[in-house]
């Protein structure tokens, strides 16, 4: 199926309004989904095409219902390109997201720290992004239904919805600091000197996703927000070993002051 069927194909199993805002959900985040109301969940290996990723912290579900009672479409579960994911999987993923009726994005990711004062549990909100992944998702013939050939990254991560999250947490005391991300391909973790490297280039945080599906979303149209969770010190600034259990258990410990602060603040993201 394209974008287009597959939302329709969804649509019909949901009664209720179409969704505004499209949340996806990184590794060990999932539980965020709970506070969604009136739910229907549809798994995504029942969405002909869909990719569908098998790594552990992304159980694979596509939910519709209510936060606070706002309609969003939460996505338990992100695909990578070290997975093999490719552009067609990126587009087809958030496209669909689009034809749903959302008009933004709020994506969430586990990362790593490059800096001394983002410690494990912290909730950071990107600013900007440097992309070290290979390859750019809309590698190939222009789609011009869907967007231009060449188009702007100037404001990538929306101004307005990062100030109405940091509003919103400055209300709640959750600390939010703003930061730049890199994305690196993975599935391996970095060595202390390519961390040294991209301090000197400005990254604040580190991780393996979120910039292919920015470059799709704001292609489409898609306002984006994205908040990272700090679930470790990158290599060489700690003495303490990366693991992915390690990303997975400070992922969930910091997912009660996301779900706060995304509750919170979705009847203004909507504006």
């Amino acid at each position: 199926m394209n974008p287009y069927e597959l939302s329709q194909f969804i649509l019909a199993k949901w009664s209720g309004l179409k969704p505004k805002i499209a949340i996806i959900l990184g590794s060990g985040l999932a539980n965020f989904a709970e506070k969604i109301q009136n739910r229907l969940s549809i798994p995504y290996h029942e969405l002909i095409g869909f990719p569908i990723s098998r790594v552990e912290g992304h159980p694979g579900q596509l939910i519709l219902g209510t936060l606070n009672e706002v309609p969003v479409v939460c996505c338990q579960g992100r695909v990578h390109a070290y997975e093999g994911m490719q552009g067609k999987d990126f587009k087809l993923f958030i496209r669909t997201l689009k034809f749903l009726g959302c008009h933004s994005l709020l994506m969430t990711n586990a990362s790593g720290s490059l800096r001394d004062d983002f410690k494990p549990g912290q909730l950071v909100l990107i600013a900007d992004h440097i992309n070290f992944q290979p390859n750019n998702p809309l590698v190939g013939i222009n789609e011009d239904e869907i967007g231009p050939r060449f188009f702007s990254m100037d404001e990538a991560y929306d101004k307005k919805l990062r100030v109405i999250l940091q509003q919103t947490a400055k209300q709640l005391a959750i600390s939010l600091s703003e930061g730049i991300y890199l994305s690196v391909l993975g599935p391996s973790f970095e060595t202390p000197a390519e961390i040294r490297a991209f301090r000197i280039l400005g990254a604040d945080v580190i991780g393996m996703s979120t910039v292919p599906e920015v470059i799709v979303a704001r292609h489409c149209g898609l306002k984006v927000a994205v908040i990272s969770v700090i679930t470790n010190l990158a290599a060489g600034l700690s003495q303490e070993p990366i693991t992915h259990e390690g990303t997975l258990h400070f992922a969930t410990k910091a997912s009660k002051n996301l779900g706060l602060l995304v509750e919170s603040a979705i009847k203004e993201l909507i504006l």
